[in-house]
Order: C-alpha cells, then sequence, then structure tokens
C-alpha cells in the first residue's frame, strides 16, 4: 500500500537565524531537526519521494512552480553575518514534480506558471538545512498568491493533496502565529496585553486547522480576517507568512490536524500537521 506522504505547516523563522544559532530560535531549530524529520520519516524507506514546498517568500500573481533539476540559492535577507550568503543546500529539484504538480493545479481549475531560473529562498534553504541536511530529497518550490485570498489559497491545496498518494510530502513554510515585523521590532509583542491576545488568536487558527471536516475548516479559514488579532498578527497586505498555513489546510483531506508549539521571544509559534 502506498503511504499516503504528511502535510506539515512549519515556522521557519527569522532571515537565517535558525542556522546561525540565535538562541531565541531554540526551540524552533529543535523542532525542525527532531519533529519535523520524524513526521516526514526521513532516513527510513518512508520517506517522501519529493517534497513540495509551499514558501511566504515567493508571492506572485498565479501560482509558480520551480521546475529545474538544479537550483540555486537565493538570499533574500538584508544586513545578515556574510556566512550567511554562504549558505548552500545541494538537494535536487525535479521536473517531473513539478510537471505533476502543474497537472493537479491546471485540474482543479487554476492557472499555475513555472520557472526555472528562480533560486530557492529562504522559506526553503533554511528550514530545509535544518530538517534534512543530507539534501538527498528532491524539493519543488511553490509560491503564495499576491490576491491573498484564503479561497483560491485552500483550493490550491486541495489540489496539492492529489500528489500525496504518490508519497509526495507538502510543507508549508511561513510564520502563521504571528508575522509583524514593525511590533516585534518596537518590543510590542512583549507587551501582556499583546501576547493574551496573540493567545486568544492562537486560539482561533488552532480551532479552524483542527477542524476534521475539509468543507467546515475551509469555511473557517476563509474568514480568518475576522478572528481577533488577525491584522496584528499579520497587517493588512502582509498575510504572506499565514498563506502557506491555508494551503496546508486545503491539502489535510477530510483528517484532524495535529500540533504543537515553539517558544519564540516569549511567544508560542504554531505548527500544524496532517499525516
Amino acid at each position: 500500500m502506498t503511504r499516503i506522504a504528511p502535510v506539515i505547516s512549519i515556522s521557519h523563522g527569522g532571515g537565517p537565524m535558525p542556522v546561525l544559532g540565535d538562541p531565541s530560535h531554540a526551540a524552533i531549530v529543535k523542532s525542525l531537526k527532531t519533529r519535523v524529520p520524524e513526521i516526514l520519516k526521513l532516513g527510513t524507506p518512508e520517506q517522501p519521494q519529493a517534497i513540495v514546498l509551499v514558501t511566504a517568500h515567493w508571492s506572485t500573481q498565479k501560482p509558480t512552480i520551480s521546475s529545474a533539476g538544479k537550483h540555486d540559492m537565493l538570499y533574500d535577507y538584508y544586513g545578515f553575518p556574510e556566512e550567511s550568503y554562504q549558505l548552500k543546500y545541494d538537494a535536487p529539484g525535479s521536473p517531473e514534480v513539478a510537471g505533476k504538480v502543474e497537472s493537479a493545479l491546471k485540474e482543479a481549475g487554476l492557472e499555475p506558471n513555472k520557472d526555472s531560473s528562480r533560486g530557492w529562498d529562504h522559506g526553503v534553504f533554511i528550514p530545509m538545512i535544518l530538517i534534512h541536511p543530507q539534501a538527498t530529497v528532491p524539493i519543488v518550490q511553490l509560491s503564495v498568491l499576491d490576491s491573498e485570498d484564503p479561497k483560491t489559497h485552500f483550493k490550491l491545496g486541495r489540489a496539492l493533496s492529489t500528489l500525496r498518494s504518490q508519497n509526495i510530502a507538502i510543507i508549508g513554510s511561513g510564520f502563521a502565529s504571528m508575522h509583524n515585523l514593525r511590533l516585534m521590532f518596537n518590543g510590542a509583542t512583549q507587551s501582556h496585553s499583546f501576547k493574551s491576545l496573540n493567545e486568544e488568536w492562537s486560539k482561533a487558527v488552532t480551532d479552524a486547522a483542527q477542524t476534521e471536516s475539509s468543507e467546515d475548516r475551509e469555511k473557517k479559514f476563509n474568514t480568518w480576517r475576522k478572528w481577533p488579532g488577525a491584522y496584528e498578527m499579520h497587517p493588512k497586505g502582509g498575510a504572506e507568512h499565514f498563506l502557506p498555513l491555508i494551503v496546508c489546510a486545503g491539502a489535510g483531506r477530510e483528517h484532524k490536524a495535529k500540533a504543537y508549539k515553539d517558544e519564540f521571544m516569549g511567544l508560542n509559534m504554531w505548527s500544524y500537521y496532517w499525516d
């Protein structure tokens, strides 16, 4: 019996800091090194034949799929130590799997593009250096949409779910629990009021993710901007770090998500998976 590959929405941390040993990322790094490989069953006969990785750091008008057999690094961060611009992740791409992704999205009525030249951004290579340093599993990078439309992202995930029966795993790489750099840099996220709001927000996110019925799950995610704290956690026009979770929720099929949390700067960063 062919394995149904898992779907995981991960918290990928800030820029290259997880790989550079930043102490505030210790819990996230531990999960990326231990929990995620276990969920993926890396290093076992059941490990995925490929990973489709939906990255928060690539927003496009139409779903866009990395399609080369080999991709360079795209160091899309600024002002970090020189060593962060020497990082490498040498896993292969997969034109074959990119074609399967393209076909699945077209069958769902979407209009995907393929891109053979764009490098893997840090939403891909930073977590994957920690998750699978052996770099043997092919990666296909997939964009989120600049429309930020939740219905389309859920539909995108539902289309990707058809690949799971071919042991192709889906990873959503973002920061679903909170990604508001202005509030992080001015210290507002350390206030009691913000932490309370973040907890209330996370309860709504977890409730939606763990809704077993795919149809009901979709209805909840379609209204996510009405959840408490939605604009404080993800500012208007800045939902890109939440969207990979919506894609994963669509790919989760009729299953209840499992969840775990990692402490980061005094807040709980939640990750969700369907296996």
